[in-house]
């Protein structure tokens, strides 16, 4: 569904004075990553009112597949700068968002808020879910601080994929029951797989944790965790013929939280081969996966990390599902204004296998399945990008701000892809234009006052930064096949290259581009 623009100028809009240059419109991206968050997007109030925001931040994707609809849920960031500042998460309830194309996605709303759970601590921790459908009922299973300070698995139940759901009254798995204890925040992030074996057998398995990855089988009621040894208590232990909550830890290197349990299927909708573990890998989160025959063995394989740290967010968790012939990873990032790893986004990418089931890594991307990538490139033929890096796994390396751009001095080909969008400063003036990096994530082409234009990432979501992120597109000065760029935040001043380094100039000096 990704297609490379060719284009040059396509209207020319106004003369902004006699014997000045045209203004110009690109051609922007149809569509763009983050998936939702980035529009007026509707939500419910704690009074049960509407509430409409341009920005929503929503982090821990989740995916159900119900029919011919996907829909997602994210937890509702609301951190204030204050609380970003001090590392603490805002999360008052769970939204859901859904589409039948995974382009257009509809704002359903809260399907549940913290305030209606009466074991939680607190009422802003609707930290990690996931919602399956079992036998025409749909089950919400997520994470919070229970009352005695550690975090519980906890579930809730609807009738319907956008709720609401209701919690069953009193957490699912205690924090309290799992073993070995080793901090407050291990029963976190659940996600859960149902599937019939070959001999008719149906098994119900849920998984979480952060630093231990524990797993279980569920009753049929899909509320109480499963007496696998059938002692009369539910206790954990290191395999299922000792304990009912297994710990396991072969094979899954450098586990942080995050799982995500997958199988792939066939064009019948069958499952076959291994099943994958998907989870978060080290600090800053890489993503990873593991494999295994047999979600009880506790032996896993490990795979590949697939995903870097992306470039706006210290963490990073994954929902992997078909649809429509074509599997999709879902992550998240801080790529909206203002966004960072307390205000995170939704995104999404396609997930590739190779003949023998294996992952190869790959880059975050700004365009998404829908979306549009464009090369910009002066008379000599040499690309603009942005310097090659790989995303530091160091928290005091951000936020990125002073990434050089110039020609050709990136080391991927994905370091010369750009997208272009409505001007942040203004999206209704047709000649403005934002350019953000295809794979680095949230960074924009950025003018700044001492004259330097870098690659760097929109943190205060301010005017002043979308109108330093925000260029006018003219009939290119050398050739009007082209198009130069002029500055929004600084009149006067254009785009241009000095020794191969982007910068910006006056008039005389410059640069016309072209883009493909």
């Amino acid at each position: 569904m990704k297609k490379k623009i060719v284009l040059v100028m396509l209207v020319a809009l106004a003369v902004t004075g006699c014997g000045a240059n045209k203004e110009v419109t690109l051609e922007k991206s149809a569509s763009t990553n983050p998936m939702v968050g980035n529009a007026q997007t509707s939500s419910s109030t704690r009074d049960g009112t509407a509430a409409t925001s341009e920005l929503t931040y929503g982090g821990d994707p989740s995916v159900l597949v119900d029919g011919d609809t996907v829909y997602l849920y994210t937890g509702h960031d609301a951190s204030t700068d204050e609380q970003v500042k001090n590392s603490v998460y805002e999360i008052p309830e769970y939204l859901c968002y859904s589409s039948t194309d995974m382009i257009n996605w509809t704002p359903e709303g809260s399907v549940m808020t913290m305030d209606t759970v009466n074991w939680a601590k607190d009422d802003v921790s609707a930290w990690a879910s996931q919602v399956t459908k079992y036998h025409d009922k749909y089950y919400l299973y997520y994470c919070s601080w229970d009352k005695s300070g550690k975090q519980s698995i906890g579930v809730a139940t609807s009738d319907s994929p956008t709720g609401p759901f209701t919690d069953i009254g009193q957490p699912l798995v205690k924090g309290s029951v799992t073993k070995p204890q080793l901090s407050t925040f291990n029963d976190i992030d659940p996600t859960v797989w149902i599937e019939t074996d070959e001999s008719g057998e149906e098994h119900r398995y849920l998984a979480w944790g952060n630093g231990m990855f524990f797993i279980c089988e569920l009753n049929e009621d899909m509320i109480s965790v499963k007496d696998q040894n059938g002692d009369g208590e539910i206790t954990s232990g290191d395999n299922f013929e000792e304990a009912d909550i297994a710990y396991q830890k072969t094979g899954l290197e450098n586990y942080t939280e995050a799982p995500w349990l997958y199988r792939r299927q066939d064009e019948n909708g069958n499952y076959y081969g291994d099943y994958y573990l998907f989870y978060a890998y080290s600090w800053r989160e890489n993503m990873a996966y593991a494999t295994t025959d047999d979600l009880s063995s506790g032996k896993w394989k490990f795979g590949n990390v697939i995903m870097y740290p992306t470039a706006t967010s210290n963490t990073n968790h994954m929902a992997v599902f078909d649809f429509k012939g074509k599997t999709y990873f879902v992550y998240h990032n801080g790529s909206l204004p203002g966004g960072n790893g307390y205000r995170r986004s939704a995104c999404v990418t396609e997930l590739k296998f190779n003949e023998d089931g294996s992952i190869d890594n790959f880059e975050e991307t700004a365009s998404g399945p829908g979306g549009s990538t464009v090369s910009i490139s002066t008379r000599d033929g040499k690309n603009l990008s942005h310097e090659g890096f790989v995303n530091s796994t160091a928290d005091s390396d951000y936020p990125y701000k002073q990434v050089k751009l110039g020609m050709d001095i990136g080391d991927l080909d994905t370091d010369s892809e750009w997208v272009l969008t409505a001007g942040k400063a203004d999206s209704s003036v047709e000649s403005y234009v934002s350019i953000q990096s295809e794979n680095k994530a949230g960074l924009y082409i950025t003018a700044n006052k001492d004259g330097s234009v870098t690659l760097a990432q929109d943190t205060d979501a301010s005017d002043a930064t979308a109108k330093k992120q925000t260029f006018k597109s003219l009939q290119g000065f050398d050739d009007k096949d082209g198009v130069s760029f002029e500055s929004v935040s600084q009149p006067g001043k254009y785009l241009s290259v000095k020794d191969g380094t982007l910068t910006l100039s006056e008039k005389g000096d410059a640069a016309t581009f072209f883009i493909e």
